[in-house]
């Protein structure tokens, strides 16, 4: 992972004038800033502040002047902020989806001390710790708290795993102690997970491992269990200081540090399951790191430091133009970022298992995206920014994909042929056929609404060049086989998926009707014959007419027009 710096956010003091906390919404649109000062700053994607709001005391008797910010966070629609405060209580404002709309409060929690670090990982969940030692879980729906569990001593660190169903808090006695929303069925355990020799203010949890770094100058990294993995020690090091924050890159293969002039940079290498740890990105005069904040996409980090100072860094592993239309950026093994560079629309391609993502493709008149990694194939549709995760066996890039359906993939390999639904992580249908031609192969996914039809996905196919198949993609059931006296050269099922249309070798145009298994021929001769989008009116040509069925459940009623 390499870090370049790209601009200064917000320009250094003299004196102490310490950043206290940092944020990306997770929709990447904006950054905020907490200042020493206790005002929030908004900014955009680019660096460009936007907006700004105070914050305000418990009581406004005790002045301005009697607290201090110690953690914010965004809420995972990015329409609201928590900010959590030294005088005991937390505040959530919707500060709306545009720039300039009214702040105001929508939540406050009042707690017995005070709010060290925030976690908002689902809708109207907010984690919190508490000088006491208390984590604790906040519902802005029903306006209520509870504790999810005690400890002795004060949290002086919270981290999510990168799904959000985790949590780790770090206290000032050395404990870290883990928490599951859901364990997604990885069996881990909850409870008391280590003791670190130090405070782990600086505290992360990667996709394959913890880390956590304090005043010790040392970063241990732990198995998801505890044990220790690798101790990277910095004590014997005189221009190094302690570490006083970490951050998890969002797909949980990198890990920066910040401690004094400092940034390290540890990124996870899943060949030799081991951390690496690149070059360290060292800035004189920048001071002690107070706060990290990683965008959501990967593809910037921000620093803020003591003396007020918030500086913003590229991140990538690497970055390639292909065909001279799109710029790829690697900002992990797992994540890409692919930027149409004439129209500066971005697409986030990232394996929700953490695979490393091998080659990206586009392909289909420059719209699909096509992407593999060990065990799963990338799809997705620049256009809608729908993207899909399916498992897929390397089968040697030998794969041909179609993609004449906007809706579907349709992918053949070894005389078989795959159909992926874009947005849905699992495939859609698998059938055996040898004919790859678009113009033998149907597929209808929801394409008109009908009344108490919920799902309605067909396919039709050749299971031989005298022989149609008919599937329910969503039953997973076959609706019908055709057999017929001469070899098919085209078919095509109506959007709703009941009727089919299919020509011959003799040109013979042919209507099966799926429910009752009626199959009746239309014309003896077709040149061309095609549905009325949007439609169950059918168009063809004779020899000397062009023929329209505007009812196609009376195939006897055509309207001819002769042509010449």
């Amino acid at each position: 992972m390499q870090l370049k710096h790209i601009k200064t956010l917000l320009t250094p003091q003299d004196g102490a004038a310490k950043v206290t906390c940092m944020a990306w919404a997770p929709n990447n649109s904006r950054f905020a800033v907490c200042t020493v000062d206790r005002v929030v700053l908004l900014y955009d994607e680019h660096g460009e502040r936007r907006d700004k709001f105070s914050t305000k005391p418990l009581d406004p008797k005790y002045g301005k002047q009697s607290y201090v910010v110690n953690d914010m966070v965004f809420s995972p629609d990015s329409t609201k902020i928590a900010i959590g405060q030294s005088d005991n209580i937390i505040y959530v404002y919707r500060i709306g989806e545009d720039w300039g709309d009214k702040k105001a409060i929508c939540n406050k929690f009042v707690q017995t001390s005070a709010v060290t670090r925030l976690l908002w990982p689902a809708e109207s969940a907010i984690v919190y710790g508490l000088v006491d030692g208390k984590v604790r879980l906040a519902n802005t729906q029903t306006n209520k708290s509870s504790t999810i569990y005690t400890t002795e001593s004060c949290v002086v660190s919270l981290a999510s795993n990168v799904s959000g169903k985790g949590v780790l808090s770090g206290h000032a006695d050395g404990t870290v102690v883990r928490y599951f929303f859901d364990d997604q069925g990885s069996g881990e355990s909850q409870g008391k997970l280590l003791t670190h020799p130090c405070p782990p203010y600086a505290l992360a949890w990667g996709a394959n491992s913890i880390m956590a770094g304090g005043c010790d100058k040392k970063v241990v990294a732990y198995s998801k269990e505890g044990q220790i993995l690798q101790n990277f020690d910095y004590s014997r090091d005189r221009s190094e200081r302690e570490f006083t924050t970490a951050v998890t890159s969002p797909s949980g293969q990198s890990v920066v540090f910040g401690s004094f002039d400092r940034l390290r940079v540890f990124s996870w290498a899943p060949r030799r399951s081991v951390w690496d740890e690149a070059k360290p990105k060292e800035i004189t005069n920048l001071y002690t790191i107070t706060s990290l904040a990683w965008k959501k996409d990967g593809s910037r980090l921000c620093a803020g430091t003591l003396c007020g100072a918030v500086e913003l860094f590229d991140c990538c592993l690497r970055r390639t133009i292909y065909k001279n239309k799109f710029e790829m950026t690697y900002v992990g093994l797992s994540q890409v970022i692919v930027r149409n560079l004439s129209t500066g629309t971005r697409v986030v391609l990232k394996s929700y298992y953490g695979y490393e993502i091998e080659e990206v493709k586009i392909m289909g008149k420059d719209r699909y995206l096509v992407a593999h990694t060990s065990d799963t194939l990338l799809l997705g549709d620049l256009l809608t920014n729908k993207l899909s995760e399916v498992p897929w066996q390397g089968s040697g890039g030998n794969e041909k994909f179609s993609f004449e359906n906007e809706t579907v993939c349709m992918i053949f390999n070894a005389g078989e042929l795959s159909l992926v639904e874009y947005s849905n992580n699992e495939i859609l249908g698998s059938v055996r056929t040898e004919f790859m031609n678009p113009h033998l192969i149907s597929v209808r996914i929801n394409e008109r609404k009908q009344r108490g039809v919920e799902d309605n996905k067909k396919l039709a196919y050749l299971i031989d060049l005298k022989t149609i198949a008919i599937v329910d993609l969503a039953g997973g059931y076959n609706m019908g086989t055709i057999s017929h006296d001469s070899k098919t050269d085209w078919l095509e099922l109506n959007e709703t998926g009941r009727k089919l249309l299919f020509r011959d070798k003799k040109l013979r145009l042919h209507l099966y009707n799926i429910e009752s298994g009626v199959k009746t021929t239309l014309l003896s001769f077709c040149s061309y014959v095609q549905w009325v989008p949007g439609s169950d009116v059918v168009v063809a040509q004779d020899r000397g007419n062009i023929c329209i069925w505007y009812s196609i459940d009376s195939p006897e009623s055509i309207t001819m027009f002769p042509i010449k």
